[in-house]
């Protein structure tokens, strides 16, 4: 048994007392401060709270009782959401209002994980989309389509271009360019997403089609069949939609207005496009039909 001094007794106590009062005034807090700060510690290095993106507004819904949250699509992440703050004279609510077009800017707060919109600065209002019901059913059903499929796959700079330049053929569209332009737009986004079927070839005997053929779509495999191969499974695409299809894939949505489509092709051509889609998301979107039962 070790025996201390009066003196060193006291000595002892201080410096216990000492050491104490240095833990809970410096050391505490300072682990509790890297407590809350670890998810910061996760984040790749220079990673910036704030972003910048190309973006294009699909939805707008109310959060609470003056802000909204919006979705967009951004040419460099996809489909994002962000928090617009702000009651109904907020000059920011009025711009990320859906169809409009610009530079977005983001804040990301790390330890919620949430995001608001700092500013957008809208290039492209599109306010001719909100003039004729068909362009503005067309248009939700472009926004719905985007939205279902999470922006296209990976391929976000050509989509967010694919659906730009359809909403801008869309605000000049009457009533029977619009459900062809949002043919154009669902084959053209089967595209993007890689599950387009070649309209030139069946795909059991690759035997060429011929121009006034028909070929035969089973939508179990996603594939087209000549009359032999497909046996009377699926529905019939005739020549008129194939040769519409083929013709007006790689043409600017702003040029459908110059080639014209009987009604027979353009629900054969609706029927593929949305086909092909319905197979991929795993369901069809009722703004589809919307846009071709109107």
């Amino acid at each position: 048994m070790i025996c201390h001094s009066p003196l060193q007794s006291a000595f002892i106590d201080t410096f216990s007392l000492r050491l104490y009062s240095f833990f809970y005034a410096f050391i505490l807090p300072f682990l509790l401060f890297l407590k809350t700060r670890v998810p910061l510690l996760c984040y790749t290095p220079g990673m910036s709270r704030n972003a910048v993106y190309a973006a294009l507004v699909l939805r707008v819904k109310p959060s609470g009782e003056a802000n909204r949250d919006a979705w967009f699509l951004t040419a460099e992440e996809g489909v994002i959401r962000a928090t617009v703050f702000g009651g109904p004279k907020s000059k920011l609510r009025a711009y990320a209002a859906p169809f409009n077009q610009g530079t977005l800017w983001i804040y990301h707060n790390p330890l919620r994980d949430s995001r608001k919109v700092s500013d957008f600065d809208v290039k492209n209002w599109r306010p001719g989309l909100r003039e004729l019901y068909e362009r503005t059913m067309a248009a939700d059903a472009v926004a719905e389509t985007v939205l279902a499929s999470h922006g296209g796959g990976g391929n976000w700079s050509r989509a967010l271009d694919l659906a730009g330049k359809t909403l801008d053929a869309l605000e000049k569209g009457d009533e029977k360019t619009c459900p062809r332009t949002l043919v154009h737009f669902l084959w053209n986004w089967a595209d993007v997403l890689g599950i387009r079927p070649d309209l030139g070839v069946c795909a059991s005997c690759a035997c060429e089609a011929p121009r006034d053929g028909v070929l035969w779509y089973n939508g179990q495999d996603g594939n087209l069949y000549c009359p032999s191969c497909a046996k009377g499974a699926g529905f019939a695409v005739g020549p008129g939609a194939r040769l519409w299809l083929g013709h007006v894939q790689n043409l600017d949505p702003a040029g459908l207005e110059r080639i014209s489509l009987d009604r027979a092709s353009l629900v054969q051509a609706g029927a593929l496009a949305a086909a092909v889609l319905t197979e991929a998301l795993g369901k069809r979107l009722p703004t589809w039909d919307n846009v071709f039962d109107s």
